[in-house]
């Protein structure tokens, strides 16, 4: 009988909660569509159900604010205070409702005596300043969560009260406050760089910047801590002060060996960033430190890429020394199809690449790096424009890695080798479905070719230069730039008015980009605009110009210009996130 009895009355509250939480439900519908009057049935049953539930009140005070029965909202508020005189939260509702009654002097003497209540109920302080929040009262909720913890030692509220000086714009107390956070728990430090970039930017010399960068190293001469150390060098990362960055680097290895995971990572982005001497500084760092074989060859193939991109006459002999170090075998394995492509590439010797790859291959550990030496073997075909053999060794990769990144990327070169040779028909079918790729920058690449081949594929017999475009873009591929240039300059001629044309003045800006031929690009994205501002190449060709205004040719008036033509003009483009953030930072903004 007993358990019949407990039964019923689970099943009973069970009903009970149930039918709470769908009038709730339904309040809240009413409530954010503007429906007070049906909300303000809903929450009056509620708040008569659940009478301290200070959701409810609130809510039903709101309703009662919105409607203008505000003499309603305070008779319900002063019978609820005088009943229960220890809900110290509810004067700061009361508060709120003489404030909307234009009674300022009274809400003030309200707020004030909530604050003065947490002394007493401390365990109320963060409802109180909760409220404060809701109300956009800022000051007073600092005040209330600041009383908290005079009273209350147990509880850490500077991270809300770091979020409410970011809401004041009073960014140096927002900046102390999450380092006082930080103070008392490290481990939420990941949480507070999301915070602070909101206010961080790239730029050195901006005010926010500098003032988080001087609360930090405030910190760190009072009470020297890790974590100080690990935001200065976020800090340093993002405005791509990369060698300072490897400076707290240092500093924190030099407290922990296990951070030099850390120092080759910067080493990757400053490489990315083109600061090749604070990436070599890196990986000489990791060389000399780890004790890890994986790890002491990455950082050798990085030191010889950053050889390669800065055009060290003697790439080839860095190379060879490597190899008579430390062998041909499983260790040197990405170096040596790292070689294979600079000798293609760079030193125009693709059989003696061939011969590295081939050497290469018995040392692959696993499908994967046997996959990326096929993929390389089958670009030195493409290069001396054996596309056939280079397929075979595409069509594997794509068969034997059919979902992996690889296969995908296998699948995008058979594509792009079958437009070299002039197969269009293939290549968009493969295309149309890469279009579709997990990957995004295959997918992108993919829809790139795609459109290119659709705009200008022979209709009847009809030469439209696709042929020869396919011929130049081929070229450029194989870092023959000079031979590429000329074709597309005869395309320009020979096609002009037609589709392929505008084609063809991307691809040649592209070039005369690469060889530093500056004032020619920007001359071909002007002719771009010219033929057609609605085109799909208009926004790309004004970001392009700004980007050279910008960083070529130190420009910022004209730069700003073609921003702003991306911001006003262009409000779809792929370009806008970029061009609002670089237009703003270039006119002193504070972002």
């Amino acid at each position: 009988m007993r358990y019949r009895i407990l039964f019923l009355t689970l099943l009973v509250f069970s009903v009970f909660v149930q039918a709470q939480s769908g009038n709730f439900a339904l309040a809240e519908n009413y409530f954010r569509n503007g429906e007070y009057e049906k909300a303000t049935q809903y929450y009056k049953d509620l708040v008569k159900r659940s009478p301290y539930n200070t959701t409810y009140l609130k809510r039903l005070i709101s309703c009662y604010q919105e409607t203008n029965k505000l003499e309603v909202s305070k008779k319900l508020l002063e019978e609820k205070i005088k009943r229960r005189p220890n809900l110290t939260f509810l004067n700061v509702l009361l508060g709120y409702n003489y404030e909307k009654d234009q009674n300022t002097k009274e809400a003030e003497k309200l707020y004030s005596k909530a604050v003065k209540s947490i002394s007493k109920e401390p365990s109320y302080g963060g409802a109180i300043a909760r409220l404060f929040k809701d109300y956009n009262k800022l000051e007073y909720a600092i005040k209330a969560y600041k009383e908290t913890a005079i009273h209350n030692p147990n509880a850490n509220y500077e991270f809300e009260v770091a979020q409410i000086y970011g809401e004041k714009g009073d960014f140096e107390f927002m900046f102390s406050s999450y380092m006082d956070y930080l103070d008392k728990n490290d481990n939420y430090i990941n949480v507070v760089k999301r915070n602070c970039a909101r206010y961080i930017t790239d730029d050195n010399q901006d005010p926010n910047n500098i003032l988080f960068k001087k609360v930090l190293l405030r910190k760190s001469v009072s009470n020297p801590k890790d974590v100080w150390n690990d935001l200065l060098r976020w800090l340093f990362i993002k405005q791509k002060d990369y060698g300072k960055a490897l400076i707290q680097n240092k500093a924190l290895y030099a407290r922990n060996n296990d951070r030099l995971a850390s120092i080759f990572q910067l080493g990757e982005i400053a490489f990315d960033n083109k600061d090749y001497d604070t990436a070599k500084k890196c990986f000489d760092f990791t060389i000399e430190k780890t004790n890890y074989q994986r790890d002491k060859f990455n950082a050798i193939q990085m030191n010889l890429q950053i050889a390669v991109k800065q055009n060290d006459p003697e790439v080839e002999q860095k190379f060879d020394s490597v190899f008579k170090e430390f062998g041909i075998n499983n260790n040197t394995f990405p170096i040596q199809v790292a070689y294979a492509d600079y000798l293609t590439f760079s030193k125009n010797k693709p059989e003696e690449a061939k011969k590295v790859l081939e050497k290469a291959l018995p040392f692959s550990r696993s499908k994967f790096q046997k996959a990326r030496v096929k993929l390389k073997l089958a670009d030195v075909h493409v290069y001396q424009s054996l596309f056939n053999k280079a397929l075979i060794y595409y069509s594997q990769v794509q068969t034997q890695l059919k979902n992996h990144e690889l296969g995908q990327l296998a699948r995008y070169k058979v594509a792009q080798t079958s437009y070299f040779k002039n197969d269009f028909k293939w290549s968009k079918a493969q295309l149309k479905v890469l279009k579709g790729s997990a990957n995004q920058l295959i997918a992108n690449d993919a829809a790139d070719l795609f459109l290119v081949i659709s705009d200008n594929q022979p209709k009847d017999s009809i030469p439209s230069g696709l042929q020869e475009y396919a011929k130049a873009d081929l070229l450029a591929f194989q870092n023959k730039n000079n031979e590429s240039l000329s074709i597309l300059k005869t395309i320009l001629v020979t096609y002009k008015g037609q589709p392929i044309e505008d084609e063809a003045l991307f691809k040649q800006a592209e070039l005369f980009t690469k060889t530093n031929q500056i004032t020619q690009a920007i001359e071909n994205y002007n002719t771009i605009i010219a033929i057609d501002k609605e085109g799909i190449l208009a926004d790309d060709a004004y970001y392009l110009m700004a980007e050279l205004y910008a960083n070529n040719l130190n420009n910022s008036e004209k730069a700003k210009e073609y921003y702003q033509k991306i911001i006003f003009d262009y409000p779809s483009s792929i370009y806008l996130v970029d061009a609002r953030k670089k237009f703003r930072k270039l006119r002193g903004d504070s972002i």
